[in-house]
């Protein structure tokens, strides 16, 4: 069950960035945060009003449950705006796998931790790594193109790379955490609450000190809003119950195959070119991925 919940949790993320690619490139990276945590966190505070689980928060345990839900929510949100700002500026099918390379460091801090792997999974998430890894260093400039604009194709495929590691590395930490820190303390569900809860007052913050006005959305970006929210999550959801079920590290990696998710549909949506390299990098997942399920 955990193996599913972390391919469902990469479907969501995967369609969920895909989405706010449209809205931060019309009202950029904070706004598009704002409205996504926001509509997220009125979505899941009505299905906990309606199921009661609350977790750890409201059961006398004191102030740590609500501790590391801030401490995750302050991670996430600092690298969740540092993945729009690679979607706003950069390339989606390179900043896409970057940031979703995560787990290599999750992978890390849990073997660090204590937590074991077979030979068969630690291969699959071998090959899964190193298939992430081929679907961002596949993008090359086409053939055809004018000698004057293969320097600006590359600089605009460039520009987002940095923020998506530094997403990568914020994620990384974060789900380490999550799985043996916060969940175990604050709850699946109640983890997300806070989370979101977190996100949107931070944001909310960021936008009054820099003076920028905050409108409900409108049009599109209202119904990309409640999308992102919805999907995101979910995908968070399901991640969580994921590690409660699953290894910390088995999930992250199936988690993060998001990335090659919004690869596909940058390809099939947007047009955007996947090159060879990066075909084999996703033969490379789907093979890891077997090797995990067994």
């Amino acid at each position: 069950m955990g193996i599913l919940l972390g391919l469902a949790t990469a479907l969501s993320w995967g369609f969920s960035d895909f989405v706010a690619r449209f809205a931060t490139r019309r009202i950029g990276t904070l706004l598009t945060m704002l409205y996504m945590q926001a509509c997220g966190f009125l979505l899941l505070t009505a299905f906990l009003l309606y199921v009661r689980a609350w977790g750890h928060l409201f059961d006398g345990s004191g102030w740590r449950p609500w501790g590391w839900g801030v401490l995750a929510g302050l991670l996430n949100a600092l690298s969740t705006l540092s993945l729009y700002r690679s979607f706003e500026v950069g390339k989606l099918a390179v900043v896409a796998p970057i940031s979703a390379s995560y787990p290599a460091l999750t992978l890390i801090l849990s073997l660090a931790t204590g937590e074991r792997l077979t030979p068969a999974r630690a291969i699959g998430i071998a090959l899964t790594l190193m298939g992430v890894i081929f679907v961002a260093a596949g993008e090359a400039p086409k053939a055809n193109a004018e000698a004057g604009s293969v320097p600006e194709e590359r600089n605009a495929s460039n520009a987002g790379i940095p923020w998506a590691l530094l997403s990568s590395l914020g994620f990384g930490v974060l789900f380490w955490l999550l799985g043996t820190r916060v969940i175990p303390r604050t709850g699946a569900i109640a983890a997300v609450w806070m989370i979101r809860l977190t996100c949107t007052l931070m944001t909310l913050a960021i936008l009054f000190c820099l003076r920028v006005p905050v409108r409900p959305p409108k049009g599109s970006v209202r119904a990309q809003a409640w999308g992102m929210g919805l999907l995101d999550t979910s995908a968070f959801v399901m991640n969580n119950r994921g590690m409660q079920l699953e290894q910390i590290s088995v999930v992250s990696v199936l988690s993060s195959l998001y990335g090659a998710v919004t690869v596909a549909l940058a390809a099939l949506v947007l047009r955007e070119r996947i090159a060879g390299r990066q075909w084999v990098g996703i033969v490379f997942i789907f093979a890891g991925i077997y090797l995990l399920s067994r």
